[in-house]
C-alpha cells in the first residue's frame, strides 16, 4: 500500500469513529466505484429519492444510477420542465426517504461544513428527508471546524459561483470578500455536529478527489 493510501485509511478510520460518536454511520470507499455501489446498497427498493445540487453526486453518476434501477421513485429537479415543477421538486425533497448531497467540507473529528444559497439543501439536511446520505471525497476534510469553514467559504464557494454564474465579488477573483451581494452563495451557512436521530444520517468517504 502507498503511503498516500494508508494515510487516507487511517484519516478514514478517525472519521468513522468521530462520526459514530456524533450518532453518524459512516464508510469507507477508497474508489469512487465502490462508493457509487455502497450508495445504491444504502437506497432500498421503493424509496423515493432526490439529490441537491452537488457536483460530486453527478460527476459521480448516481442520478443515472438511480434511474436506471428501475425499483425507484427518483425525484429529478433536471428534469422539470418549467420553474414551477423544479420548485415542487424541491418541495417534495423534504418528504423524500432518501436525500443524497454532498459537503463543501469536514473536519477531522466529524463535523460536516456546508454553505448554501438558496438554503434548501440545508434544510434537507436538518429535517424532512427519512435518510440523508452523503458522499465525501477525503479531499474535503479540514482539520477543524474553523479550517472546515475556511475552506467552504474560501475554495468551495468561489468555484460554485462560477458553476452557476452568480454575480458576485468572489466570482470575478476566486476569493472570498465576506460579502453581503444579494446573489451570495453564503447566505446559509451549517455546521452538522451530531445527528438527532439515530440512522438519519450517513457518510459515505470516498477517497478519490471529489467536487469542491
Amino acid at each position: 500500500m502507498k503511503p498516500t493510501e494508508q494515510r487516507k485509511e487511517l484519516l478514514a478510520g478517525r472519521l468513522i469513529k468521530s462520526l459514530g460518536r456524533r450518532n453518524m454511520e459512516a464508510f469507507y470507499c477508497p474508489t469512487a466505484e465502490e462508493a457509487v455501489r455502497k450508495v445504491s446498497e444504502l437506497i432500498e427498493d421503493g424509496s423515493s429519492v432526490t439529490w441537491g445540487g452537488s457536483a460530486t453526486v453527478r460527476d459521480l453518476g448516481i442520478p443515472d444510477m438511480l434511474r436506471k434501477r428501475g425499483t425507484l421513485n427518483v425525484l429529478d429537479r433536471d428534469l422539470a420542465e418549467t420553474r414551477e415543477e423544479q420548485l415542487d421538486i424541491y418541495l417534495k425533497a423534504f418528504s423524500a426517504d432518501v436525500y443524497l448531497t454532498s459537503a463543501n467540507a469536514i473536519s477531522e473529528d466529524g463535523v460536516i461544513v456546508n454553505i448554501d444559497g438558496n438554503g434548501n439543501r440545508i434544510a434537507a439536511i436538518s429535517w424532512g428527508p427519512k435518510k440523508v446520505i452523503f458522499i465525501i471525497g477525503l479531499n474535503k476534510v479540514a482539520q477543524t471546524v474553523e479550517a472546515a469553514l475556511s475552506r467552504a467559504r474560501g475554495t468551495a464557494s468561489p468555484i460554485n459561483t462560477q458553476r452557476f454564474d452568480i454575480n458576485t465579488p468572489c466570482r470575478v477573483d476566486g476569493v472570498c470578500h465576506n460579502c453581503n451581494s444579494p446573489e451570495s452563495i453564503c447566505s446559509y451557512v451549517h455546521f452538522l455536529r451530531n445527528s438527532r436521530n439515530k440512522g438519519r444520517h450517513v457518510v459515505v468517504l470516498v477517497g478519490e478527489e471529489l467536487g469542491y
